[in-house]
């Protein structure tokens, strides 16, 4: 709907209102339903009961929906609506494909439903941030690649020369993540909604993280530094602050971010080169992004006023502000002897949390007000409302972090102490669980307050474009791109060389490219050329059958998102779980199975520590072992028959990927699976507990009491010897 205007020598477009529209509705929904799940997640820390007996409600099953949830449909569509309204606006050129664009947002919306649907079926590969199956994994590969030729396919029919710094954090954004999505999902298929990942124990360990925290970085904070860019200027009518402070804020950010994964590793079995290089380069990004908070704020150098009038900028100063302390306090906890008290805690909940609900919150919500009356031609329906909504989330906010600050302090505290004759203070894990429920309970309240914010702000959008009139397309006009008269020679300014590099959008991106590919090779290519980083133990063996049914079953579960499998060299943790782990313990675990938070006991050495019995009782109802617990029960499991006929192919799958399994373990996996559940089922009769074999039960003891066995030299009792080369 081009037309040529021969006098203006301009050309008239539109720009397409309706995918914005779609994506601003699908954010608001999504916002509501991931924080409803957050919430039921949270009150299931205090209240074992709403995880309701059933496989489907468990803490297991639903943190994880809630992650997603939060993060690829909230977020994801809130990126997604700020994106398509201001690129167009930014390149003078309506979106290079509609096609593509509603292949985005229905492919999007196809995802996020197939996310909550697996889910909490346990469809699961355990890996943070990226638990969803590889047949859903491929179908985020698509959309993603439909997203970004239709963004860089913009950019080349543009009629403004210059990018604007939005479109820096666009572009970095979809490279970005569109190269760690694949790494990270590399996986082969076991099965229609079963893989296990081409990366084993510490390489898996890093890639992860690797993926892990530039997920935050390129997901959560790249497009909302461009969303910030255009949007906080806009609101305050006001530009940047400084443009060359924008240019410095984005090639710093994207070049070191890429380096600082190995912090979530401090301490582990991770060689120790690679975790000093992720903590100095995490303790870099301080100033990159303090740089871009300040560029944000100063932008409202002089527009006090305004701020404290218009709801909208209320709500962006406090986003940049909580995007500027979690960029300090990750940076802190990514510090050795701060990680030393931190890691494992409810500290990195919190953290975590200030940037969620205030930067990427309250920078959509921000957002979405300013919106929606521009797309239906009116005014916000309420000020009033928004003010409320504004004030109730900041307290709601407040309510959630506070508290679990304390927490995780107090957990860090509490697992360290030991008494003035040299034991562990409280050698019982569970009297940390148990002091630390109130502050869950004050969580709970505050996420109660967040999401009657998020209620107020949908009534008022609601509201606001039952007022207006929608419309769908919006008429611009500009000089095509070829036409523009060349500006007079004048002297170069300073920083001219990136002026020139803003009109070159191929170039911009492979230089990009560049930047985010190097600190990513230099740590990961090391971890499988240098065999030295990997060393083998000689005892460590392949799970059996049984105990690689029985691992799968713990995936499902969701049991790594409470325990962790790592023995930290730590006297405190070696005198409460055993020898701390090592590195060739994990060469045959396809996933890693580390875990970032302790919500219950480290499970490395739990091996061999109680009988059969004990863990049968436990998993039937953890108050029968563990008094006040809080921990879901698991039934099912006592009467889920066990299907062994995926065996072969999995054991067939994990041989490719170098678990040395031959022809003769998988021959023999039927009978050997018998001969391990017939040992364990005797074993729990001594323990006055009748089983039969074939339940699912009995494949969890074999894999929970083979843990940490292999470098005991006492190999757990039930597990048979596998057939010899």
């Amino acid at each position: 709907m081009t037309e040529r205007n021969a006098i203006m020598n301009v050309e008239t477009f539109r720009y397409d209102n309706r995918i914005v529209r779609a994506f601003a509705i699908a954010t608001a929904f999504w916002g509501l339903v991931g924080t409803l799940a957050g919430l039921l997640a949270a009150c299931q820390l205090f209240w074992p009961d709403l995880n309701l007996d059933t496989p489907f409600t468990t803490f297991g099953r639903i943190r994880p929906l809630h992650t997603n949830a939060v993060i690829f449909a909230f977020v994801g569509n809130g990126m997604f609506t700020g994106i398509y309204y201001s690129l167009q606006r930014l390149c003078k050129a309506r979106m290079f494909s509609d096609a593509l664009s509603w292949i985005n947002f229905w492919g999007w919306q196809g995802i996020i439903v197939a996310a909550a649907l697996t889910l909490p079926l346990g469809l699961t590969t355990s890996k943070e941030y990226a638990e969803l199956e590889w047949p859903i994994d491929l179908a985020i590969a698509v959309v993603w690649v439909a997203f970004t030729v239709n963004l860089l396919g913009t950019l080349f029919r543009r009629r403004e020369k210059h990018m604007y710094v939005a479109i820096w954090f666009y572009i970095a954004t979809a490279i970005t993540v569109a190269v760690l999505h694949i790494f990270n999902s590399l996986e082969l298929p076991a099965g229609a909604f079963k893989s296990y990942s081409i990366y084993a124990g510490v390489q898996d360990a890093l890639v992860q993280w690797w993926y892990g925290h530039n997920a935050v970085a390129f997901f959560l904070t790249t497009p909302y530094l461009g969303l910030m860019y255009y949007f906080l200027p806009k609101a305050a009518d006001r530009p940047v602050f400084s443009y060359r402070l924008s240019i410095i804020h984005f090639w710093a950010l994207i070049f070191i971010y890429i380096w600082a994964g190995p912090h979530h590793l401090l301490y582990t079995a991770l060689p120790d080169w690679a975790q000093s290089l992720g903590m100095v380069f995490s303790v870099m990004l301080v100033a990159p992004s303090w740089g871009g908070m300040l560029n944000g704020l100063l932008t409202l150098r002089g527009a006090w006023d305004k701020v404290r009038q218009d709801p909208v900028l209320k709500f962006l100063v406090v986003a940049v502000t909580a995007y500027g302390m979690a960029t300090l306090e990750g940076p802190t906890l990514a510090v050795k002897s701060v990680n030393a008290l931190s890691h494992y805690t409810d500290w990195t909940i919190a953290h975590v949390h200030t940037g969620a609900l205030g930067w990427n919150g309250f920078l959509t919500f921000g957002m979405l007000y300013w919106l929606l009356p521009r797309l239906y031609n009116t005014r916000l329906w309420s000020t009033k409302l928004a003010n409320y909504h504004f004030w109730i989330g900041l307290l709601g906010m407040m309510f959630y972090v506070v508290p679990i600050y304390v927490s995780g302090v107090t957990q860090g505290l509490m697992w360290k102490q030991f008494t003035s004759d040299g034991f562990l203070q409280y050698g019982n894990f569970l009297e940390t669980t148990l002091r630390i429920i109130p502050m869950h309970m004050l969580r709970a309240v505050g996420g109660t307050l967040y999401i009657v914010g998020i209620v107020l702000m949908c009534v008022n959008l609601f509201k606001t474009a039952k007022s207006g009139q929608f419309v769908p397309e919006t008429e611009a006009q500009a000089p095509a791109l070829r036409e523009q008269p060349a500006h007079p020679a004048k002297p170069a300014p300073a920083w001219h060389g990136h002026r020139w590099l803003e009109g070159m959008p191929v170039t911009f991106t492979v230089l990009v490219t560049l930047a985010i590919l190097v600190g990513g090779l230099i740590e990961i290519i090391p971890m499988y050329l240098i065999k030295s980083n990997v060393p083998t133990i000689a005892a460590v063996k392949p799970y059996t059958p049984l105990e690689l049914l029985g691992r799968d079953i713990y995936i499902r579960e969701g049991c790594v998102a409470c325990h962790s499998q790592m023995v930290r060299p730590f006297r405190s943790e070696t005198e409460r779980y055993g020898e701390y782990s090592k590195v060739g313990e994990y060469v045959y675990d396809h996933p890693f199975l580390w875990g970032s938070k302790r919500t219950g006991p480290d499970l490395h050495r739990v091996g061999g520590k109680y009988p059969d019995a004990w863990h049968y009782n436990h998993m039937e109802n953890p108050v029968n072992t563990s008094p006040g617990s809080i921990m879901p029960r698991y039934p099912w499991l006592l009467t889920r028959k066990l299907d062994t006929n995926v065996v072969p192919a999995r054991m067939k799958t994990l041989r490719r990927l170098g678990v040395p399994y031959t022809d003769a373990d998988i021959t023999n996996a039927f009978q050997n699976m018998a001969a391990q559940q017939t040992r364990i089922v005797i074993n729990l009769k001594v323990g006055m507990v009748e089983a039969d074999p074939d339940r699912e039960i009995i494949a969890l003891i074999a894999y929970l009491q083979r843990l940490g066995t292999d470098i005991k030299g006492s190999p757990a009792s039930t597990a048979p010897k596998l057939a010899d080369n």
